[in-house]
C-alpha cells in the first residue's frame, strides 16, 4: 500500500509543478501583453495627436486658398 501511496503523491507533485509552470507562463505571456496594449495605446494617442495637427494644418490651407481673391493676384508672366 505504500508504494501505491508514494506512486500517487509523486503524480499528484508532477501534476502541481505542471500547474504551477502553465501558471508562470500564462503570469508572463500576461505581462508582456499588458505592455504591449500600453505601447500601443501610447502609440494610438501620438498617432491621434499628429492627426489632430494636420487637419489644423489642412483646415489653415483651405481657408487660405478659399479665402484669396483671384483678381487680387497679379498676372501670370506670359501676359
Amino acid at each position: 500500500m505504500s508504494d501505491l501511496s508514494s506512486e500517487r503523491e509523486q503524480a499528484l507533485e508532477a501534476r502541481l509543478v505542471e500547474l504551477e509552470m502553465r501558471v508562470s507562463f500564462q503570469e508572463h505571456a500576461l505581462a508582456e501583453l499588458s505592455d504591449a496594449l500600453a505601447d500601443a495605446r501610447m502609440q494610438g494617442s501620438r498617432n491621434a495627436d499628429v492627426l489632430r495637427v494636420l487637419l489644423e494644418d489642412l483646415g489653415k490651407v483651405r481657408n487660405a486658398l478659399h479665402s484669396s481673391d483671384p483678381a487680387s493676384e497679379p498676372p501670370p508672366p506670359h501676359y
